[in-house]
């Protein structure tokens, strides 16, 4: 018998190895194929083995609002696998948000995946924490919240700064040149400016006439987008870990968020000490500020600056971002919906003239006179006449401003999606099994758009939705979700609604705005919906 040679032993080596790795890839193939098979008549996003539907969510990130809300038209539920095994489980139906937020609450928390995503952003607070961390908070929360002295403090806070604005406003408008301005970026400075006076009682004067640079505002943005983009990155610990990518960014981001954050809590530190050394001077007015309240609570335990800190920047995403956008899509909407301003401003004027006449004042007219100086100075003084006539209850009685910003709300939510943890086991009302380790999520955005929960017009912006026979209609809040429900719904519900109000009842009496033509308005992905390249307006006077 023939000894092989070399070459024939080589050969057959070669053919074993060819024949070896055809057939695995063979057996990849077809387990790629049977996976891909087995969803045909599934409902939702179809998955890869290994990765899940990560490739469609990555390609469809910057619309992910929308993507989700077309499945969510189709099924009122659905579940989108993730990478090594994870799922998270979408959901649009009112009964399975009342079952999350109230009838099975405590299976369902932030969750240890949600705190590690947003920790470095928001920390242990009230918006990033469970159990007793964050029953703690929201104990010294709702204390603030409902106590009168706030709420008259946050009055004429938010008229003042509402002010400020419609000044800034009427510089532009009364411009011999078109003056383009962005509107999302002077709501940003207004409720950053408004909370952290509200929230913490200082002044940081971005809303100053100048419009100064506000690094702080855009190092919070870039934090804000990069921890979102966490959600559906299953590298960001490598990348964090390597110090590359958006999480080098986030980094820096967090530097400059740090220090703003910790001078603001040392700056109201030693100002309390001031206030105690003349706390015997019987004319002393004692501070409102939330700060001021957690403060006296956080600096008695040990690692306390720490823990203001992630106060303060919980209260800033509650107190700026999520009412800059709301107001931000608001004005937008006018802008798309001439009638809607109208009947608006029909509404002020009306407001104006019967409140003047009640209260006695004369109004200023400032159309008269042809003097320039003159003109402005009138309208000026008109616009704080008007001011001074909105208060937490006269801004009650305005239906359909609130009407509006219902409509606003239900359309384009400040928090477009809220995700949750699973603790255990757990069925939804509508079949849907859950498993404990993942992740469930309600989606307000969705939830706004869906013909099954609003009707066939869900998709058209209608005030006149929430008023029937002239009354402001109540809507369950597992059906409008703007606020959340249940145990954690928001504490700053009224605060937020006041702010709006008077900010826009000035707005909507004086002025009219008007879209930059070819300006592109779209959300960024961030945990609240905010425009990705704000909102290119121009602005005249009524």
């Amino acid at each position: 018998m023939e000894e092989k040679t070399g070459h024939d032993q080589y050969h057959d080596d070669s053919t074993s190895s060819l024949m070896a790795s055809f057939i695995i890839v063979c057996a990849l193939l077809s387990w790629v194929l049977i996976h891909r098979w087995n969803q045909k008549n599934r409902v939702g996003p179809k998955t890869w083995p290994v990765i899940g539907a990560a490739l469609e969510q990555l390609r469809n990130y910057h619309r992910m609002h929308d993507w989700l809300a077309d499945y969510l038209s189709k099924t009122r539920t659905i579940t989108v696998q993730m990478p090594f095994n994870r799922a998270t489980t979408y959901t649009a139906d009112p009964a399975n948000v009342e079952h999350i937020l109230r009838t099975n609450f405590p299976n369902y928390p932030k969750g240890a995946m949600y705190h590690s995503f947003m920790e470095v952003l928001l920390g242990d607070g009230i918006f990033n924490a469970d159990g007793e961390a964050w029953r703690k908070q929201r104990k010294t929360a709702s204390l603030e919240f409902a106590s009168k002295n706030l709420r008259e403090f946050s009055t004429t806070v938010f008229r003042e700064y509402a002010v400020k604005l419609a000044l800034i406003l009427s510089d532009a408008s009364s411009s011999s040149t078109r003056v383009v301005l962005d509107g999302q970026d002077l709501f940003m400075r207004m409720t950053l400016d408004s909370i952290c006076k509200v929230g913490f009682g200082v002044e940081i004067g971005t809303l100053l006439p100048e419009l100064p640079e506000n690094g702080f505002a855009r190092a919070f943005d870039a934090a804000n987008a990069i921890v979102t983009l966490r959600f559906i990155d299953p590298l960001w610990r490598l990348k964090r870990l390597l110090r590359v990518g958006s999480e080098a960014l986030l980094s820096e981001s967090m530097r400059i968020i740090d220090d703003f954050t910790y001078a603001v809590i040392r700056r109201r530190k030693a100002e309390m000490l001031e206030e105690e050394e003349e706390e015997e001077k019987e004319d002393t007015p004692k501070r409102h500020d939330i700060l001021s309240r957690f403060m006296d609570q956080y600096l008695r335990e040990e690692g306390g600056e720490k823990g203001l800190r992630d106060v303060v920047l919980n209260f800033v995403i509650a107190g700026r971002d999520t009412t800059a956008t709301t107001l931000s899509w608001f004005v937008y909407m006018l802008t798309l919906h001439p009638p809607v301003a109208e009947r608006l401003h029909r509404e002020l004027a009306d407001f104006e003239e019967r409140e003047a006449k009640e209260k006695n004042v004369s109004l200023v007219s400032y159309h008269e006179s042809d003097d320039e100086n003159s003109t402005e100075s009138r309208f000026r003084s008109r616009v704080s006449q008007f001011s001074q006539l909105l208060t937490y209850d006269t801004l009650g009685r305005m239906t359909y401003l609130h009407a509006a910003v219902n409509e606003t709300l239900r359309l384009f939510p400040a928090v477009p999606q809220d995700p949750k943890g699973v603790l255990e086991d757990d069925v939804l009302p509508d079949g849907t099994r859950l498993k404990p380790g993942n992740m469930v999520t309600y989606v307000p955005y969705s939830m706004g758009r869906m013909d099954y929960i609003w009707g066939p017009d869900a998709a058209i912006f209608n005030p006149e939705r929430w008023i029937r026979d002239g009354v402001l209609q109540n809507v369950s809040p597992f059906k409008f979700t703007a606020f959340q429900a249940g145990a954690r719904i928001c504490l700053g519900k009224d605060s937020a609604y006041l702010q709006m109000k008077m900010t826009l009842a000035l707005l909507c009496r004086f002025f009219v705005f008007a879209l930059v033509p070819g300006h592109e308005v779209t959300y960024r992905m961030m945990t609240i919906l905010s425009m990705a390249h704000g909102l290119k307006l121009t602005v005249s006077r009524r």
